[in-house]
C-alpha cells in the first residue's frame, strides 16, 4: 500500500451507489497510474514482488484467474476518483486475457476475491479503517495485511474473511511447522516464518518459490554441474595418465 495512495475517506461518498445512468467515459479517461511510487521503501517493494510473483506462477495455467499488483481498480462507473490500487489481488471467474491497463468493475463483473496489502505505520489508518470498510462493501472475500517491518501488526500477518453479514472476521493464525499460518480461499496457506511471508501448497506439500529463490536454486544447480564436470575431467585426466603408465610398463 502506497503511503500517499488516494482512497475516498468520506463514508457517504465512498459507498454511494452509482446512478441509474452513469456517465459513459472512454477507457482513456481512467488514469493508469496515480503518479506515485509503487512502494514507500525497497523493503515494501520486495515484499510486494515476492507476494505477487508466486501467485502469478501458481495460476499460470488457469485462464479464468487474474492475478494483479498495483493496478488502478475503478469501482464506480464515471467516477475516476472511486478507485483503489491493491498491492496484490486475485480475481476468480474472470478471463486472464487480454491484459488490462486498468480494472473496471462494471466491465469485469467484480473487483477481486483476495487482496493482500503490504502495510506500514504510515498507511495504518487507511489499511485498517478505510480499506477494511471499502473492501467489505465491495465484497472482497479475503483481505490480508503483511507488515514486513513490524511497524504495528503483531504478529506481522493479519487476515480477515467476509461473513454472511457482510462484515469481516479476523482469522486466528495457528502455529505449524515453526510458522504462524492459516488457509485461504486460494487453496494455499499463508505462512509467517519469522519476518517472512510465504505461500504453502498443502496438496503438493511444498512452498511456492519466489523468482529470487528460483534463481538461487538455478545458480546452485549450475554450480553443482560445474563441480561435476570438473570432477569428471579430473577423473578422465587421471585415467589417461594411468593408461600411459601401463603402456610404458608393457613395453
Amino acid at each position: 500500500m502506497r503511503e500517499t495512495e488516494t482512497v475516498p475517506t468520506d463514508d457517504a461518498a465512498t459507498f454511494a451507489r452509482a446512478p441509474d445512468a452513469p456517465e459513459r467515459l472512454p477507457l482513456s479517461a481512467y488514469p493508469e497510474s496515480d503518479g506515485k511510487p509503487m512502494a514507500e521503501t525497497p523493503i515494501h517493494w520486495h515484499a510486494t514482488v515476492d507476494a505477487a510473483q508466486p501467485l502469478q506462477e501458481f495460476y499460470r495455467d488457469r485462464a479464468d484467474v487474474y492475478v494483479g499488483s498495483d493496478m488502478m481498480m475503478y469501482y464506480r462507473e464515471g467516477d475516476i476518483r472511486a478507485c483503489v490500487s491493491p498491492d496484490v489481488f486475485v480475481a476468480f471467474g474472470v478471463p486472464k486475457l487480454p491484459e488490462r491497463r486498468v480494472w473496471r468493475t462494471w466491465v469485469e463483473g467484480k473487483l477481486a476475491d483476495f487482496v493482500l496489502e503490504i502495510t506500514s505505520l504510515g498507511t495504518r489508518r487507511v489499511d485498517e479503517v478505510t480499506k477494511t470498510a471499502l473492501y467489505a462493501e465491495l465484497g472482497i472475500r479475503e483481505y490480508w495485511q503483511f507488515d514486513p517491518e513490524g511497524d504495528y501488526l503483531e504478529p506481522m500477518l493479519k487476515g480477515r474473511r467476509l461473513g454472511s453479514d457482510g462484515q469481516y472476521r479476523t482469522l486466528t493464525l495457528q502455529k505449524r511447522d515453526g510458522a504462524l499460518c492459516h488457509g485461504s480461499l486460494l487453496g494455499l496457506e499463508l505462512r509467517l516464518e519469522g519476518e517472512r511471508l510465504r505461500y504453502f501448497d498443502p496438496r503438493r506439500g511444498e512452498y511456492l518459490r519466489t523468482t529470487r529463490e528460483k534463481e538461487e536454486a538455478l545458480r546452485g544447480t549450475e554450480e553443482a554441474l560445474r563441480g561435476t564436470e570438473e570432477a569428471l575431467r579430473a577423473a578422465q585426466a587421471e585415467n589417461a595418465e594411468l593408461r600411459r603408465r601401463l603402456d610404458r610398463l608393457g613395453k
